[in-house]
Parts: C-alpha cells; sequence; structure tokens
C-alpha cells in the first residue's frame, strides 16, 4: 500500500509539474515588466529593459484601421509585436491584424517561434496549415470564428469571397518571427543559387527567374 501512495503522489507531482510548464515560446519574466529598450547596441534573446517607462510604451493604436491591399498578393499584415510596444518584451504575446482584398492571400509562411491563432473580424477565409507529415488540415471560417496553426509549420488564408475580409491574429511570442516561403526563397540576399531551385522545385532557369522578378521587393 505504501508503494501504491507513493507511486500516486509521484504520478500527481509530475501531473502538477507537466501543468506549470510555461505555455508560452519566450522565457518567463523575472520582474513585473521590462520595457524593451530598442536603441540599446546590446545583443541578448529579447531586448534590454529600460531604466523607466510609461503608459505609452503599453500603447499601439495601430490595429484599429484595415491595412492597405492594393499589392501583388492583396493582403497587408499590421504587427503589433514588441517593436510597437516595448511593453510587451518578456511577456511572451503578440497580436497582428491582416486585412485581404477580394481573392486576397496571406501566402505560404511560418512562424518559426509561436504558435498563431486567428479570430476572423470581417468576411469569409479558407485557412490550412501543413503538417511534417505533408496532410493539409484546411477549413473555411467566418466572422466570429477561430482557427489555430501550430508553431513552426507551414500556414496560408486566402479569401475566396466577393468582399473584404480581416481577422485579428495573437501570437505565444512578442517577436513570432515570419518566413514566407516564396520570398524567402526567390528572394533572399545574398541569393540562393539558381541549381538549388531549379532542382528542388523541377523548373528551369529561365522559370526561376521569371519568379524571381515578380517577387522582387518594390523600389
Amino acid at each position: 500500500m505504501a508503494a501504491v501512495a507513493r507511486l500516486s503522489l509521484a504520478m500527481i507531482t509530475l501531473a502538477f509539474a507537466a501543468i506549470s510548464i510555461p505555455a508560452s515560446a519566450d522565457p518567463e519574466l523575472l520582474q513585473d515588466v521590462c520595457v524593451a529598450d530598442l536603441t540599446s547596441a546590446v545583443k541578448v534573446n529579447g531586448y534590454p529593459c529600460k531604466s523607466s517607462f510609461n503608459a505609452s510604451d503599453f500603447f499601439f493604436a495601430g490595429l484599429a484601421k484595415p491595412g492597405l491591399t492594393n499589392n501583388t498578393m492583396g493582403s497587408k499584415v499590421t504587427a503589433a509585436n514588441v517593436e510597437k510596444i516595448p511593453g510587451l518584451n518578456t511577456l511572451g504575446v503578440s497580436l497582428s491584424r491582416i486585412d485581404y482584398s477580394a481573392g486576397g492571400l496571406n501566402p505560404p509562411h511560418t512562424h518559426p517561434r509561436a504558435t498563431e491563432m486567428v479570430f476572423v473580424l470581417e468576411g469569409e477565409l479558407v485557412v490550412g496549415f501543413i503538417t511534417t507529415a505533408n496532410a493539409l488540415v484546411s477549413k473555411t471560417i467566418q466572422k466570429g470564428e477561430i482557427f489555430v496553426f501550430p508553431r513552426g509549420l507551414v500556414h496560408f488564408q486566402q479569401n475566396n469571397g466577393k468582399k473584404p475580409a480581416a481577422v485579428i491574429a495573437a501570437f505565444s511570442s512578442q517577436l513570432p518571427g515570419t518566413q514566407s516561403i516564396a520570398a524567402t526563397l526567390f528572394t533572399a540576399s545574398p541569393p540562393v543559387p539558381d541549381d538549388v531551385l531549379t532542382k528542388a522545385f523541377q523548373i528551369g532557369t529561365k522559370e526561376v527567374e521569371k519568379i524571381k522578378s515578380k517577387l522582387a521587393p518594390s523600389k
């Protein structure tokens, strides 16, 4: 009986330990706040703390208005991360607003440091992510609905409707990072060698150059 009791106690202890593991991707904070000093030259995993702060360090009005979607993809991401809100430093969360024109696409991309959850403000979107087993998990979501993209997995959102759409995206990191698959490969600096791209995508050099020219940032 004593052995059973000890085993039960150990299992309970492990369960509580598992529950207490931080869910956020970023390190836990060790003080009330650590408002980011964005001007500091000190390199750390995050930003060093400012010596003083005020309410403006915790405020951002940039998500109130739709972003401009008159671009190739027909979408605009407006980030509200630690670079815009210094007070987010060490807190492990951030938001973005994503706006889509009719037919607009937030192209396949990943967030290496965060899980993402989107809440539909307006419109209807086809969303999905691809697992490491190459399985597509996809669904159509509408106003008031939520969808989750696991950390690090390639995912996308597309507005197939005839009206604009918008979502608020929440992240489990103060700075989730974004790697757009096509842009990362075809607009890297210095460039990825053409023979790597032609072999990986089974296309010719002319097609590679054509894609590069279309994805090149506007000057």
